[in-house]
């Protein structure tokens, strides 16, 4: 796991591709959350990789691209 960090004016930017709604930084981590739709973005070697698929589930609620219509 590398230990490059992420551009702070990037994140303040960045929001759910799904909700469009804000994303919280966990540096800890190292994932932007998307609280509205239930998914943590990971964030490798400093890029966020916002792709839902590769977003990990927060709780036990389906993510609403996981979702059958």
């Amino acid at each position: 796991m590398s230990h490059r960090k992420a551009d702070p004016k990037l994140l303040e930017i960045l929001v759910c591709p799904l909700t469009k709604s804000a994303l919280e930084y966990d540096a800890d981590t190292q994932e932007l959350i998307s609280r509205r739709a239930g998914l943590a973005y990971p964030i490798r070697d400093g890029i966020p990789i916002m792709l839902p698929d590769e977003a990990r589930q927060l709780d036990s609620t389906p993510a609403p691209h996981l979702v059958d219509d």
